[in-house]
């Protein structure tokens, strides 16, 4: 099975509380934690300006999360945030582990070339 990162970043309304948003949050690292979810990163950037109007909104708190999972527990969270009346807008990247390669060869690589 192949290790993927995962980033989601998603927009809540800006008119709530600390501590709502820091329920959501904890909501939604604990559902991803529940499913297989690892090394999950979260990150309050705070409340931005939107570039256009979202659901009658002008601005939003957004969050950031970063975490390791093998993709199965993305349809679930984004179900959650769907569902979700706080949530605004959310949008979900995947990129692939590089592992670092062995160095072969390395003595002929390092031979001085000559005229």
């Amino acid at each position: 099975m192949k290790k993927y990162v995962h980033e989601t970043m998603y927009i809540l309304r800006p008119d709530l509380s600390e501590d709502v948003v820091t329920n959501l949050t904890t909501k939604f690292e604990t559902l991803l934690r529940d499913t297989g979810a690892i090394d999950i990163q979260v990150q309050n950037q705070g409340k931005k300006r939107l570039a256009q109007l979202i659901r009658k909104q002008r601005d939003g708190i957004y969050i950031l999360m970063n975490y390791q999972c093998d993709g199965s527990q993305i349809a679930v969270l984004e179900r959650s945030m769907r569902i979700t009346e706080e949530v605004i807008r959310y949008m979900t990247l995947k990129l692939e582990i590089k592992e670092k390669r062995a160095k072969t060869k390395a003595a002929t690589n390092d031979k001085p070339i000559s005229d």
